[in-house]
This record gives C-alpha cells, sequence and structure tokens, in this order.
C-alpha cells in the first residue's frame, strides 16, 4: 500500500471562487485522492482557505465586516461548497489558524539562523488618502512588461511576471483610487533566495517527470535577467501571522507580518497538524506524512495547482523548506494547469465574469460540472468553457452513453426476469472479447491516472462507458430472449455487473452518480477491478437490484439560451 501526501492550492478567501479556479487546483486533486484511494491506497489529502494579505483585507472592508469575522464566515461558506462539489478532503484548513502562525514563525527562526535573512530599508509607497504603506496588491497600474492596465504590485496576472509595486506605470490605489502617493522608507525581511538559485536549479533538474510547463516556469525565473531574485517575506499590514523569530520577539520588526505568499504554503503542513489537533490525534501522526525523520520518506507528495501558482511553489516555498534545514517531505510531483477561459473571454474572480461554484450547484448536480471541467482540463493549453460544449458533453456522455446504458439494462431485466440478477447461460465468445478489451481499457486507464493525465483518464474512461453500450447493442438481449432465454440471461447479468464495474471506475470523477449507481445494484462493493473477469462475475444469480431513476437529465436547447443569457454578464 502506498502512501500518497495530496495538497490542492489554497484558495484565497475573498469570495466564491469560479469554475476556473476549481479545475486548476481542488477538482483534479480531488480526481486523484479518489482514485488512489480506490485503488487501496493510504491518502492524506489537504486543502484550506488562505486568509491574509491584501484580498482579505479589501473583501472585508467591502463588506463592511472586521477582518477576522469576513474571513471566519467565508471560510464556512467556501467551506460548504466544497463539500457539495465532492471535495473528499481529509482536512480543509484555515491560514489563519494558530498552528499556521507558529509553524510560520518556526520557519522565519529557523531561516535567520541559517543565514537566509536580511533586513533591508526599502523605499515603498505610501497613500496619503488613505493613510498607510500599499504593498503589493494594494497598487494597481500598468504592467511595465505587457501593458495590462490592471496589474497588480505583486504580480501581473496577464502575463505572470513578478513585480514590485514601484515598478507599475501610472500606480493607483486599490483602496480609494487615490493617485496621490508618494514613497517613503520602511524596514522589512527578505528571503536570500539568491543564495539557494545553484540548490533549488538543481532540486527542478531533478524532477524529470515534471510537466513542462511547470519546469518552464520555474527555470524561467531562475535563469531570466538576474536570476532568483531574493523576496520580501513581511508586509506594512493589521492581519496577517505577527513577525517572530520563532517564540522570540524580532526587534525592528513590531507592527509587521509575514508576507501571505510566505505563509500560505506553510499552511500545507499546520493543515495536518489542524487534522490531527481536530481528531485528537498525537503530532506523530500527522509528522508521519510531513517529516523524513519521522515516516515521511515513503511518502509521496503530490500538489496540484494552476500556473500562475508555480513561481511560489517551485521556488519560494521550497526555499523556506530546503533553508530550514530540517528533514521536511519536499514536493515530489507538481500537476500545474492553464486556464480555462470563459464563453469567449476569461473567467474573473474581480470582475464577476463566469460561472462561479455556488451558481453552478444551484442550476445542476455537481458531476454533471466534476464530467465536463475534467474531461476538458486545461493541461496543455488553455481550454474554454462554453454553453454549447457543455450541452454536447452531458447530453451525449453522460446520457446517451453511461445513463441510457445503466437505464436499458435494469429496464429490460425487471420487463423479462424481475428486480433480480438472472441465472442461466454462460459467457460465449462476445462476452470474452467485451472482457478482453475493458481489460485493456482499464489497464490504461490507470495508466493515464497514476500519470495524471486528466483527460486521458475522461477519455478511457468513456471509452469504457462505450464498449458496453456497444456490447448491448450487438447482443441485443431483448432478441436473444425470444429465441434463447437462457442466453439471454447471461448477457443480463454481465450487464448488470457492468453498472457495478462503472460505478467503481467512475467515482473519481463522478461520485455521487458513483454511489447512486451502487444503491441500485444494491452493493457496498466498491473493490477495484484488478481482474475484470471476476469484476463481472460479482453480483451472483438471485441478487436484487431495482432500477434507478434517470441518472442525468439531457440539458434542452432552451435551458442552454437561458444560462447563457443568465451568466453573460457581471454577477450581481
Amino acid at each position: 500500500m502506498a502512501r500518497i501526501l495530496i495538497t490542492s492550492a489554497i484558495p484565497y478567501i475573498n469570495g466564491i471562487k469560479h469554475l476556473g479556479n476549481l479545475v486548476g487546483s481542488q477538482l483534479p486533486a480531488d480526481l486523484y485522492a479518489r482514485y488512489q484511494r480506490g485503488r487501496g491506497n493510504e491518502v492524506m489529502f489537504l486543502c484550506a482557505t488562505d486568509e491574509h494579505g491584501t484580498p482579505a483585507e479589501l473583501a472585508a472592508a467591502k463588506a463592511g465586516k472586521p477582518v477576522a469575522e469576513y474571513c471566519a464566515d467565508m471560510y464556512e461558506i467556501q467551506a460548504d461548497i466544497a463539500k457539495r462539489f465532492g471535495m473528499s478532503f481529509d482536512h480543509f484548513g484555515r491560514s489563519s489558524s494558530e498552528q499556521n502562525k507558529k509553524l510560520t514563525q518556526h520557519f522565519a527562526g529557523k531561516l535567520d539562523e541559517a543565514g537566509l535573512i536580511r533586513e533591508v530599508t526599502e523605499k515603498q509607497i505610501y497613500s496619503n488618502a488613505d493613510g498607510r504603506f500599499l504593498p503589493d496588491r494594494y497598487i494597481e497600474g500598468t504592467c511595465p512588461n505587457c501593458g495590462y492596465e490592471n496589474a497588480r504590485g505583486d504580480q501581473c496576472e496577464n502575463c505572470t511576471k513578478q513585480l514590485d509595486p514601484t515598478d507599475l506605470i501610472e500606480p493607483r490605489s486599490a483602496i480609494s483610487g487615490s493617485t496621490d502617493l508618494e514613497v517613503r522608507e520602511t524596514k522589512h525581511l527578505y528571503l536570500r533566495q539568491s543564495a539557494m538559485k545553484d540548490q533549488l536549479d538543481a532540486w527542478i533538474d531533478s524532477k524529470t517527470d515534471w510537466p513542462i510547463l511547470t519546469t518552464s516556469i520555474a527555470k524561467k525565473w531562475l535563469h531570466d535577467g538576474d536570476g532568483l531574485q531574493d523576496r520580501g517575506i513581511t508586509r506594512d499590514l493589521d492581519w496577517g501571522v505577527p513577525v517572530k523569530k520563532g517564540d522570540q520577539d524580532w526587534p525592528g520588526m513590531e507592527g509587521k507580518v509575514f508576507y501571505v505568499w510566505f505563509d500560505a504554503p506553510i499552511e500545507y503542513i499546520a493543515c495536518a497538524k489542524e487534522w490531527a489537533d481536530s481528531t485528537g490525534k498525537p503530532d506523530s501522526e500527522w509528522e508521519r506524512w510531513w517529516r523524513t525523520d519521522k515516516g515521511a520518506d515513503d511518502v509521496r507528495y503530490v500538489q496540484f495547482m494552476g500556473k500562475d501558482n508555480v513561481p511560489f511553489h517551485t521556488l519560494s516555498f521550497p526555499a523556506t523548506i530546503l533553508g530550514s534545514g530540517e528533514p521536511w517531505k519536499m514536493v515530489d510531483h507538481l500537476k500545474s494547469f492553464n486556464y480555462l477561459n470563459y464563453d469567449g473571454g476569461q473567467f474573473s474572480t474581480s470582475q464577476g465574469r463566469g460561472v462561479f461554484m455556488d451558481q453552478a450547484l444551484e442550476i445542476l448536480p455537481a458531476d454533471y460540472w466534476r464530467w465536463w471541467l475534467l474531461s476538458h482540463a486545461p493541461e496543455s493549453s488553455d481550454s474554454e468553457f462554453t454553453w454549447e460544449n457543455f450541452q454536447q458533453s452531458v447530453n451525449k456522455d453522460l446520457a446517451d452513453v453511461l445513463g441510457n446504458f445503466v437505464s436499458r439494462i435494469t429496464k429490460f431485466c425487471r420487463s423479462k426476469f424481475g428486480e433480480v440478477v438472472p441465472e442461466g447461460g454462460d459467457f460465449g465468445e462476445r462476452e470474452n472479447a467485451l472482457i478482453d478489451e475493458l481489460t485493456k481499457r482499464v489497464r490504461a486507464y490507470e495508466a493515464h491516472m497514476e500519470a495524471m493525465d486528466v483527460r486521458k483518464s475522461a477519455q478511457e474512461l468513456r471509452a469504457i462507458w462505450v464498449a458496453g453500450n456497444e456490447y448491448l447493442q450487438a447482443a441485443a438481449p431483448w432478441s436473444t430472449f425470444k429465441e434463447d432465454p437462457k442466453q439471454a440471461a447471461a448477457q443480463v447479468r454481465l450487464g448488470l455487473n457492468l453498472i457495478r464495474f462503472y460505478a467503481v471506475l467512475s467515482a473519481p470523477f463522478i461520485p455521487y452518480t458513483s454511489a447512486k449507481m451502487l444503491s441500485a445494484i444494491n452493493t457496498l462493493d466498491t473493490s477495484w477491478p484488478e481482474d475484470v473477469a471476476a469484476a463481472l462475475n460479482a453480483l451472483p444469480a438471485g441478487h436484487d437490484f431495482t432500477v434507478p431513476d434517470v441518472l442525468f437529465a439531457k440539458i434542452t436547447d432552451e435551458q442552454r439560451e437561458e444560462w447563457q443569457a443568465k451568466f453573460a454578464g457581471k454577477r450581481g
């Protein structure tokens, strides 16, 4: 039994996420976690809300709430939506937790001991209108690299270039919009990433199985221009982890907090301690996942994220872990995704463009969205959500192929044999040919899932569904029954066993529908089909079942047009 640690990029607390956010991290991470559990492996799947920094403060101010109260409210909302989308987290934590606060301060102290922190007196933008310094995301302006007019002071979301607020052309306050800005001196701590350039370079070179998207972004940051730069890890903000060296005060850093991008990835580790603390487990239970001196040396650690998060996960967070000099588990595989665009434009949380997770669940159950998003995951390039494509995929893949198969075979059996797996007859050449084909396809499906090739996995799963339909069409038990009822019984028996078989294989993609199929076929047997022939004999003659309700309703043209119009503009 393998041990697999999975983390999904932690979503910002500032509002409900859109479908592009979902497919870029949490959803494929959940797919992989469910698959690995289905294969009998031990999985620790962690995620959390990212609660510090500018977005939280701005969103709280807009909502008219104290930031701590706003974050607590939004955490509950995000946790609920994630649960309804079927996210199977072992723990969904909070970066504002006491565990993350202490661990962040611990890492800062260790980095300082290692000589990897330096104090810098720097010039920073101060807003007279707001009466405060405006670091990173509090400042917006034109990107000097690509000309994007709404670039933030830490990074341009258009070209992903790392920026400092003073780099922006025509900067303005993100709080008030004021351009009455001036440069003042302030003191901050910097992580000496440049001192770790060669170590990080060698570590990334060792990751030969990483996606090209991941390594190319990391290498660009390491080698372009002046190479990897030291990075400020503190900010002049009220909300965040107070700057300390472990549990000691840090002279000259009073009233400052750690930069959100320093403490947010540390929450992956702290989240495991939150899990242990919340369930009354000793520290050894979470440390066996994260400390290589306490059992994590046999753990495979996989991260999922959108491409905009890659620089921090390939460079800044590893610099923190490596620089500490402590035996923490490093990531083994980093699966990054491109962007999902929306109907001719971009999804945008800030502009409210596109379908958001809560809205999606108001109009259709989670599995409709899970299937479309995963089968169209933006892996090798950006992909686009269109309502026409969504309608076509739901109607053809889910309703016509999978749903239709389950409906036909259960209803036919009920009409001729009753709601029981029929006995009689033996599998013949056609049945054995199907078993051979499905064996090859299941092995291919497993290979794609192990490789985290999400689209290829979906294509193979659909082909497995199609094979059952083609068998049913060719065997035509409704015709066989007239001449040879026993042979028809064998065909139906195979068809009913295919429902359980499909439920098990499909569970990572469409867990709610998988559960409905298992319930209808009246079994708790979710064992993986290592031996396909045996799996297709799992339900014996005489086993009771019920005919399920329609698994997937087709999307009508009227519905598609209504939703297209409803979500065309900005969100309320």
